[in-house]
């Protein structure tokens, strides 16, 4: 990749920071020599692990690979048969010690040779990691720091430092008997060290008193350092002492070094795998700084970055931009006022397509696509050269010299002020002859200018297109936004004015322009006006619309809540007028029994039976009349066009559900109204174009109900697609437990609805909080019949299995 370009788009800034978030010297070099690549494959292998390592992250937490150290000299000298010393096996201990945090945290307890969903793209990384534990454990068991090893590191080790203990109680049971015995003469009452020899501060006057060897005397010399000649052998022994103990730790070094040596090619696999993975996940750690996302690359040069935020600028200030190129068009032309936002574009579009070349992801909205580019040229920024004897434009003419040399249809090239530096005439007319070469190559470019001439060529020429940055003239400040299709104005005038340039020296400029030239300018302010204007309708049409929806949607809702109350009262009505009836019908009753009992003997029971027939056919026409009759369906449906998860609505019973069973020869069927499941007929039916499915809440042991928002209603709407599939599972894992509670009742409501016999819950095995949190929820929850903790092959301790009753 061409080297000038990835400094003038600062990408070696995005590096730097991505050098920061690497834990180990071997991360930290991978990321400092990480540049674009140019092979397809390639740059989606890259992007794809970088996309892994962000879920896993958001699914995990972070990845820790503080601990992997360089240990490739220290293989080649086991691989020689020479011994490691003490900080070259620690060092292969912390190795090891991360390469075993790693393979732990990159391990799925869910993904087995049957089932590998869980697995991506980094899963045979951490695979592929070998911890060497009992290795691990020896290192950790015989050195215990870079200046200490363990005295069970072996028997001789520990016999020696036993008999070094012997000898030094035994030099100080005599020295503190000399001590005592001999106070006056002394300096101090201590026992000093000298040479690795113990010795008493002796005054100098008194050094005949005391027999010794002298080995110092203090720097005024009043003080002696005398060695008792009791002690002298004492010392000796534990001077041979100490010389045997360094060579049981050579010892030790040794066969540790001995262990280590056939595991040289898994130290080495290790270290590599590390590295990658430690650069790897710095990749996602910068893309979780910047909100990123992960570019979709194509070949046929078509770039669509969509709200696209550069990285290097104040993250709370940066104005997103939009730019697309290479599909109905393969040159825009950006025009505008200085500090619009022009040079921006050009390096936000060049900078994204190098960092999504080398594997990282681009803050910008998900969907943003890039092109694979060959190389990338910029000319950008002041290129003027006091050494080189060059001018601005000689420098800048130099660099365009060299790019138009270069590139080729497989060319992304970048170019701020094209033309400037010299005659506007001449330069507009350079311009011009650049862009048509490189838009003749099929090369992708992007250019800033501030000629008219260009704005007029990107107006006139097929496959080029104008921009502008956006510029409010009232205020004197950029919006920053990029207007793909709209040249722009550099709007000198105007903001001259602002600032206090007289009105008659703006007068006397504009008399200096060409007519064409005004009239393209007034062109483009007509242009912007119509824009805005264009924009602002847009905006009303657009509230316009959000209220009128909002207006229908209230109707809509007091219509049904007007039909309601229409149906409740009608309902009530009949119930009372059928209540009176029963009332007078039972007295009617009542008294033709008894006249019968007063008449039995008179000869009238035929009469009155046949008075009391009449009466009764009288009061069930009256009944017939005031009983309200349930509503037949608006559309008969014919049960042949039913199918199984069809939305209707049963009349008699006033509720919304599904389709269970098709129709039998009678026309009756089941249909799934929330829990409640009831066999009705087809005449009773009326299908429903929406999915909305109203059955009666459940209690569950909070005294909520299972609806979508938790409100504690008698009743909830399910909303239940035909579709739909209840999963049998949960995932908690990387869950708070504020956070997971509600997920993990939710579910467990619509897993009941759906009748499912047994879930499981995953909530890992972690500090056990959510485990206990968990089981503490299900013992309160009424529906659930009882819980326990999965077995081997359901995922041990990090799984819950529930049965519903």
């Amino acid at each position: 990749m061409n080297q000038k370009a990835l400094k003038t788009l600062e990408y070696h800034k995005i590096i730097a920071q991505l050098t920061e978030y690497a834990a180990s010297p071997l991360g930290k070099a991978l990321c400092t020599a990480l540049e674009p690549s140019s092979d397809l494959e390639e740059i989606r292998t890259w992007q794809q692990q970088t996309t892994d390592a962000v879920n896993r992250v958001r699914l995990k937490g972070t990845a820790s690979f503080s601990g992997v150290r360089d240990i490739g000299d220290s293989l080649k000298r086991l691989e020689i048969g020479s011994s490691l010393s003490i900080p070259e096996l620690l060092s292969i201990s912390s190795l090891l010690t991360c390469a075993a945090r790693a393979k732990a945290y990159g391990r799925h307890e869910d993904v087995d040779e049957e089932n590998d969903d869980l697995a991506d793209s980094l899963e045979p990384m951490f695979a592929a990691l070998e911890p060497l534990t009992p290795l691990n454990q020896e290192i950790k068991r015989c050195i215990l720091s870079e200046d200490e090893v363990a005295d069970d590191a072996s028997p001789g080790l520990s016999h020696v430092r036993r008999a070094m203990k012997l000898a030094a109680d035994k030099i100080h049971t005599q020295l503190n008997s000399i001590l005592n015995s001999n106070r006056t003469y002394l300096q101090d009452a201590v026992i000093t060290m000298r040479d690795g020899r113990y010795c008493l501060p002796v005054k100098s006057e008194y050094k005949n008193q005391v027999p010794g060897m002298v080995h110092d005397q203090s720097a005024t010399g009043s003080t002696l350092f005398i060695e008792p000649m009791a002690i002298v052998r004492l010392n000796n022994e534990i001077r041979e002492l100490e010389i045997r103990e360094q060579k049981e730790i050579e010892a030790v070094l040794a066969d540790l070094s001995n262990q280590a040596a056939p595991h040289c090619e898994d130290l080495a696999i290790d270290m590599q795998l590390l590295a990658q993975l430690d650069f790897i996940f710095a990749k996602s750690a910068l893309a979780r700084h910047y909100r990123c996302s992960a570019p979709v690359f194509n070949d046929r040069g078509y770039i669509h970055i969509k709200d696209g935020r550069h990285p290097l600028l104040d993250p709370k200030t940066v104005v997103p931009i939009s730019v697309w190129l290479g599909k109905d068009f393969d040159l825009l032309i950006v025009t505008g006022p200085n500090t619009g936002g022009k040079t921006v574009s050009l390096k936000t579009v060049g900078l994204f397509t190098l960092m999504g070349q080398a594997g990282l992801h681009i803050p910008a909205w998900e969907g943003s696509e890039l092109a694979v580019f060959d190389q990338v040229f910029a000319d950008i920024g002041d290129e003027q050269s006091i050494e080189q004897s060059l001018s601005t434009f000689s420098a800048h003419m130099t660099n365009i010299v060299r790019i138009l040399g270069e590139a080729d249809s497989r060319s992304l090239c970048l170019f701020d002020e094209l033309g400037a530096g010299t005659d506007p005439t001449e330069g507009a007319a350079l311009a011009i002859a650049i862009l048509s070469f490189l838009h003749n190559m099929k090369c992708r470019t992007m250019a800033t200018t501030h000629y008219s001439e260009l704005k007029v060529f990107a107006l006139s020429a097929s496959g080029v297109e104008n921009a502008s940055c956006e510029f409010n003239v009232e205020t004197l400040q950029p919006t920053y936004r990029l207007l793909i299709g709209v040249p722009g104005k550099s709007n000198a005038f105007a903001i001259s004015s602002k600032l206090g340039l007289p009105d008659y020296i703006i007068d006397d400029a504009k008399t200096h322009l060409e007519a064409k030239d005004e009239s393209f300018e007034d062109l483009l302010s007509s242009l912007e006006k119509s824009r805005l204007t264009i924009e602002k309708e847009q905006e009303e049409l657009k509230a316009y619309k959000d209220e009128i929806a909002q207006l229908k949607a209230r109707l809509t809702q007091k219509e049904e809540r007007l039909d309601e109350r229409k149906d409740k009262l009608l309902k009530n009505a009949a119930e009372e007028a059928q209540r009176i009836l029963r009332e007078a019908k039972e007295t009617a009753d009542q008294t033709i029994k008894q006249i019968n009992k007063l008449s039995a003997d008179s000869g009238l029971n035929k009469q009155l039976e046949a008075q009391r027939a009449k009466l009764r056919e009288k009061l069930k026409e009256a009944d017939d009349k005031l009983a309200i009759k349930a509503k037949g369906p608006s559309q008969p449906i014919s049960p042949k066009k039913l199918k199984v998860g069809d939305g209707v609505k049963v009349l008699s019973m006033g509720l919304k559900g599904t389709v269970s069973t098709l129709p039998n020869a009678r026309g009756d069927l089941y249909v799934q109204m929330g829990i409640l499941r009831s066999l009705v007929n087809v005449k009773d039916l009326e299908l429903l174009s929406e999915q909305d499915i109203t059955g009666p809440s459940i209690p569950s042991s909070g005294g909520g109900k299972f609806s979508g928002k938790g409100r504690g209603t008698g009743s909830s709407n399910i909303k239940v697609s035909k579709s739909a599939s209840i999963s049998p599972e949960v995932n908690l894992i990387g869950m708070t437990v504020d956070e997971a509670m509600p997920v993990m009742e939710k579910y467990l409501d619509d897993a009941y609805l759906a009748h499912l016999t047994t879930v499981r819950v995953v909530h890992g095995r972690g500090t056990g909080a959510l485990k206990n949190a968990v089981h503490t929820r299900l013992k309160k929850l009424k529906y659930v019949k009882e819980f326990r903790l999965g077995v081997f092959g359901e995922g041990d301790s990090g799984v819950t299995i529930v049965t519903f009753k």
